[in-house]
Order: C-alpha cells, then structure tokens, then sequence
C-alpha cells in the first residue's frame, strides 16, 4: 500500500495536531509518517513529528519551493498549513501542489483575503445578513459610537494589540498606538470558537462550538464543548457567505441570546484537541477526503459538555540532540535525504 505521507507546516507548539494526524493514519490502517517544517529546531512539535525540516519565513521568496521540495523527498500526500502569515501563499498555489498529487487543506483565496482582513471578514457577514460585530476603519467612527470600544489590527493573530477603550481619550490613544487598527462593537457575553471542517465544495461537514473559559495568549486554556443550534446555525449560515475548504474556526460572542462573530481564521484553531477529543475527528475527515473519499456531513455529532483543562509540559534535550534530520543549516533543504 502506498504510504500516506502528512506534511504540518509550522510545528511550532503544534503537538496534539501532530499526535492527531498520526492517531488517523492509524485508525484508518494506512501506512504513512507525519512530518513537520519549521524555521525553529527547538520548537516542540519538532521533536514529537516522524521527521522535520527546517524552512524558511514564509515570507521568503523560496519558502513554497523548500516545501515542495520537502514534499518530494517525504512522498508527502497532504500539507496542513498553520499560521495566517502563510495561507494566502498556500491557497494561490494548491493547484501547484496537485499537480504534484499533493492535497493542500487550505480555503481558496477568496475566503483567505476576507477572513486575513478583520474588517472585511465582519462587513462581508453583515451584508450577507451573518450575525457579526459592527466594525469601522480607524478614521470611520461615528463620533456618538457607544462606549466602550475595542480596538485591534486589521490583520494579526493571537490577541496582540487589542484593547477595549473604555473612553473617548483611550480610543484615541489606542487608535494612534495600534498600526492600521480598525474598531468593533464592545462583545462582552461568553465568547466561544466554533471548529468547522468543509469539503473541497465548501460544504460543512463537521461542526464543534466550543466555550472559551479561560484563555492564555489568545487561546484556550479550559473551556468546554456546547451542542448549540444558534452556533450550528451561524456556522452554516457563515459557509453560505464565504465559500471554505479545509479546517477554520469562527469565533464569536453572545449578545443576549445571539452570537455575534469578530472574526474568522480559517485555519486549524489552537483549541482542535478538545474538538477532536468530542468525536469530530478532523485530521480523520481531512485524510479521507485528500484519498478522494466523500465524507458525510456529521453535524452535531459529538460529545456535548466534554471539557478540556491544559497543562504546560516541557521536551529536555542534550545539546547535540536539537538539530535533527534536515535542521542542518549547512544543506538546502532539498538536499535533505
């Protein structure tokens, strides 16, 4: 049987994704590795991936050949982009990659520029008539807009630089100090992230909404899953607007009784342990459907109320054993055996 080889980009913390691809490959009897490229060797998913590579910023003009080349070495079947920075990249170039027989699990490039661009993503809803927050420009806001506020980039992940502005004195302060900074409604009810995984048709396949109880730097610490039809609802509703492929996760507050998204990332989200732990086995799903299988939609089909409580751990390595297979900086990675 040929080996079903899995590319994760941008290891980084990535483990449980890592150890989720690998749990598939099994589950489904298929030989196979999963390998990881990284511009880091002491980034943990380095450690626990079959192989790994060292590549390039994405922002490298060679960065998608060190990965092709990456592919050709590994037979690599699907690549599993992480991080914002690089899906735009991936999502120009997935016809590239199948060419190649490789299946990329990233939206086409349509939803990559709304869902990159915070303010496009929320006025794109609202006038499809999604339920999402109002967002101005930085020089767009109505001098009665309420209070309070919340400033953040028009591009950007992981909550770095977002404030709430709670008077008209801090929202101009935080508008001069946040580059290229758009506003949004102030959403202060339970905030939750919804994993979706769509087809290559961009039909929904699998949706997981899951409350945020606790969040460190931007994701999720504790929270829990919640089988809510207003979430299964808006998630739908949000496929309709954007055509997706692969893995993203919209994320949203209640106001009152209805959710409200302020942005979409149409990526794995940090959080997929707890979505994959609930019976929506994504990294299962994507693998199937890169064999060209049909995958049915199994909407609502997981474990509700599962909680998940996280925990730092730590990988200790001599100084010899950092630098693994293909993290020698002496050879391009395409003369990586």
């Amino acid at each position: 049987m040929k080996p079903f080889n899995v590319l994760i980009t941008a290891g980084s913390r990535r483990v449980p994704l890592v150890q989720g691809f690998r749990t598939a490959l099994r589950s489904l009897g298929l030989p196979g590795v999963v390998v990881v490229a990284d511009v880091n060797p002491l980034s943990p998913a380095v450690h626990v991936a079959d192989r790994a590579y060292r590549v390039p910023m994405s922002s490298d003009p060679m960065y998608l050949d060190e990965v092709l080349a990456i592919c050709a070495t590994e037979r690599v079947r699907l690549v599993v982009p992480t991080i914002d920075d690089e899906l735009p990249l991936f999502a120009a170039a997935r016809d590239a990659f199948q060419a190649h027989g490789i299946s990329v699990a990233c939206s086409p490039e349509p939803a990559n520029a709304i869902c990159n661009d915070k303010l496009a993503t929320c006025r794109h809803l609202r006038q499809a008539g999604v339920s999402a927050a109002l967002s101005y420009a930085a020089g767009e806001v109505p001098v009665d807009a309420a209070l309070p506020l919340f400033v953040k980039p028009r591009t950007g992940r992981g909550a770095v630089g977002a404030f709430a502005v709670r008077s008209r004195r801090e929202l101009e302060f935080f508008l001069e100090y946040v580059a290229d900074a758009i506003v949004q409604e102030y959403l202060d009810g339970p905030e939750f992230t919804i994993d979706v995984l769509c087809d290559t048709e961009g039909r929904p396949v699998a949706i997981v909404p899951r409350e945020r109880v606790v969040i460190r730097a931007g994701v999720i610490d504790r929270g829990r899953t919640v089988n809510d039809a207003r979430l299964l609802a808006l998630a739908m509703d949000t496929c309709r607007a954007i055509r997706f492929a692969g893995p993203l996760n919209i994320q949203c507050r209640m106001r009152g009784n209805t959710p409200v998204i302020f942005e979409i990332n149409p990526r794995f989200s940090g959080g997929i342990p707890l979505t994959i732990q609930a019976g929506a086995d994504f990294p299962q799903m994507l693998i199937r459907m890169a064999l060209g299988r049909r995958v049915e939609p199994q909407i609502g089909a997981f474990r509700d109320q599962l909680w998940m409580t996280s925990f730092e751990t730590s990988f200790f390595l001599e100084s010899p054993s950092i630098v693994r297979a293909g993290f020698d900086s002496r050879l391009p990675v395409s003369e990586v055996a």
